[in-house]
């Protein structure tokens, strides 16, 4: 993907946006569910997050594409002479002319950026202004508008002629002080710590008045959770997940590219743990540029790939350069092949497709958005060696045909990369699980199933009152007196090594299991050992299901609403005999999507699962084959196959 073709796929994101822009400006409306924080917040959260897209869209053009876009921004600024130069109601922008053409930024597209910048410039002046309808508020202690903070910091620090210089001088001040609320308040102490650090660097950078004692204590911060081999808990005890590429490592290369000269060891620290984290990450990619979701916030999607964005941004290379583009294009490539947008062209919450379901509480409508940082590398100029990159690099594993088995230790998990015809084609991470239930929600599915992969995802429960809503894929359920219990909390003394996987857990008072993963060149098999109560469940009957994927059904792949990539092998041989300059993006049939299951130890009875719809993360209608187990008191031995690589 060259730049030209990332820049419009950015403006067909951004330009359906303008309609929904509040009178002035300073919020965007576009939907109607809530989150824990306030109806104002999720507005002006909406409103910040396209500057993760728009500010390195904008620091990217040519001098000459700038200069156009100023001469735009001042006729739109003076389109109504008895307004001031930022009075301009945005309700009344063009919606309907100078659309630009997909393959033409240079031309029209520049009116579309012109648009955003002066709805920015606006949106900035009265949301920051007191006095104003829209004004942003006074914060309080967690306040959600800490985390939108750093979008407007991010667009003083990497594009200031457009989003900073050209505000008056009493707008600059309203800025500044809207801005240091962050440093009159308690943020929380997670990954939030680098939102504080990041607007108070754009403060600094910007010669205005910020707090360096929280800076330093931010860092501080940040640096007690590093845990080693370029990870970090997200908090003192907090998850490892992709809050590390969303913010702890990606925010650190940024801290990085302002503060190298004056703050040289911390840089280098995040300079090294970039460096190792890469290595690592590089392999949760499959050949397709799909990613297997795991733990929270898989609605922000493409932000999978920010950290590389971010790599290739601040000009840190933890792999080529030209295998970084190569996976920010092909995962992108992924995600614009699935329905998440809405007939509006608005990024829906969800993941594969539209699912409140499996949504946190802090989800809003603007949430999605963040997923714009895999943009940033746009911000890199037309000369930048990037942009003449001519080959795409080869499989990561020297093409073969064998699973490969990743022990990644600091993690911690095992991952499984499968192939076909020399194509990694499925990635698959198996877990130990949480050992606390600390979390948001849906806790239990999104960090504590057995396995998690590229091709299918994982579910979410609907409740624990029967199979079909429980959607237990993954996982060892056991049913008594109809309700279900799976595995939730794992025991801290687990083990895990390169070979296999054990740990200890209990769905529910009087039932102990103690569970080994072994990864196969196929798959993987468990062995339970599990303890239930003589005196507790004497004479009841339980079940135990062990559950495999959820494969999609077939009506995910109606032929008048298949995805271009789902095409038969002549179609797509006529369309990899054509010239084109994108990658290929080779997403298997539904015949390959496979999992099967089959007991080896305790007589299990092989069955299918028909969970009820759309608690599949990636496909809206599932199917889970599962082995069925009867449990009786005292100790029972379980043995299942897993067959999915």
């Amino acid at each position: 993907m060259n730049k030209r073709e990332a820049q419009n796929i950015l403006l067909k994101m951004l330009e359906p946006l303008i309609p929904f822009y509040s009178e002035k400006c300073a919020r965007l409306r576009i939907g109607d569910t809530r989150t824990h924080y306030e109806l104002s917040s999720q507005e002006m959260e909406a409103f910040a997050r396209p500057l993760w897209g728009l500010v390195p869209l904008v620091a990217g053009l040519r001098e000459e594409e700038k200069q156009e876009v100023k001469r735009l921004i001042h006729l739109i600024s003076h389109n109504k002479s008895d307004e001031s130069s930022l009075g301009f109601d945005c309700s009344e922008l063009d919606k309907t002319t100078n659309s630009y053409s997909c393959h033409d930024v240079p031309g029209s597209g520049l009116t579309q950026i012109a648009q955003l910048i002066f709805i920015y410039q606006k949106g900035i002046t009265s949301g920051t202004e007191p006095e104003s309808p829209e004004y942003w508020g006074i914060c309080h202690d967690f306040d959600q508008k800490f985390c939108e903070m750093p979008a407007i910091g991010f667009a003083m620090l990497y594009a200031p002629e457009f989003f900073f210089d050209p505000l008056p001088e009493n707008v600059k001040l309203n800025l500044t002080e809207w801005l240091n609320e962050c440093n009159r308040h308690n943020l929380c102490a997670c990954n939030w710590q680098f939102f504080q650090i990041i607007t108070n660097l754009a403060l600094k950078v910007s010669g205005l008045t910020y707090s360096q004692e929280n800076m330093e204590s931010g860092l501080r911060m940040i640096e007690d959770y590093y845990a080693g081999g370029g990870w970090y808990n997200d908090g003192n005890g907090g998850d490892k997940d992709y809050y590390n590429p969303f913010v702890m490592l990606s925010f650190g290369l940024i801290y990085r590219d302002f503060m190298k000269d004056e703050d040289p060891e911390r840089c280098q620290r995040f300079y090294d743990r970039a460096m190792k984290f890469g290595k690592d990450y590089r392999y949760f990619f499959d050949d397709n540029g799909a990613c297997f979701p795991y733990g929270r916030s898989m609605t922000y999607r493409f932000a999978q790939s920010a950290f590389w964005a971010t790599c290739l941004q601040t000009n840190v290379e933890p792999i080529p350069k030209e295998e970084m583009l190569s996976l920010i294009s092909k995962n992108l490539h992924w995600w614009l092949n699935r329905p998440v947008f809405d007939n509006a062209g608005i990024l829906s919450i969800g993941y594969g497709y539209p699912n409140l379901q499996m949504s946190e509480s802090y989800n809003a409508p603007g949430s999605p958005y963040w997923g714009l940082q895999a943009f940033f590398y746009l911000s890199l100029k037309d000369e930048d060696e990037l942009w003449n990159v001519t080959k795409t690099p080869g499989d990561l594993s020297d093409s073969k045909d064998i699973a490969d088995s990743l022990f990644l230790p600091h993690v911690p998990l095992l991952l499984q990369r499968g192939y076909k015809d020399g194509v990694c084609n499925h990635v698959v991470a198996l877990v130990p699980g949480k050992t606390n239930h600390e979390g948001h929600s849906h806790n239990v599915e999104k960090y504590s199933k057995f396995a998690y992969s590229s091709r299918f995802g994982f579910s979410i429960a609907r409740s624990n009152m029967n199979l079909q809503e429980n959607a237990p894929d993954s996982t060892l359920a056991f049913v008594i007196d109809g309700f279900v219990y799976t595995k939730n909390m794992t025991e801290p003394d687990y083990v895990i090594d390169k070979e296999h996987i054990e740990m200890r857990w209990s769905p529910v008072r009087g039932i102990n299991v103690t569970t080994v993963l072994i990864p196969t060149e196929t798959g993987h098999t468990r062995e339970h050992i599990v303890d239930v109560d003589k005196t507790l469940y004497d004479g009841v009957l339980i079940k135990a299901c062990d559950c495999g994927f959820a494969i999609p059904d077939k009506s995910c792949f109606k032929e008048e609403s298949l995805p271009h990539h789902f095409i038969d092998d002549k179609t797509m041989k006529n369309v990899e005999s054509q010239e084109t300059s994108a990658p290929s993006v080779v997403i298997p049939s539904y015949d390959d999507l496979f999992c099967t299951v089959h007991s080896l130890e305790g007589n299990g009875r092989e069955d299918l699962l028909v969970p009820e719809p759309n608690t599949s993360l990636i496909y809206p209608k599932t199917t889970i084959p599962m082995c069925v187990y009867d449990i009786t008191a005292g100790t029972s031995h379980l043995k299942t196959e897993f067959i999915y690589l």
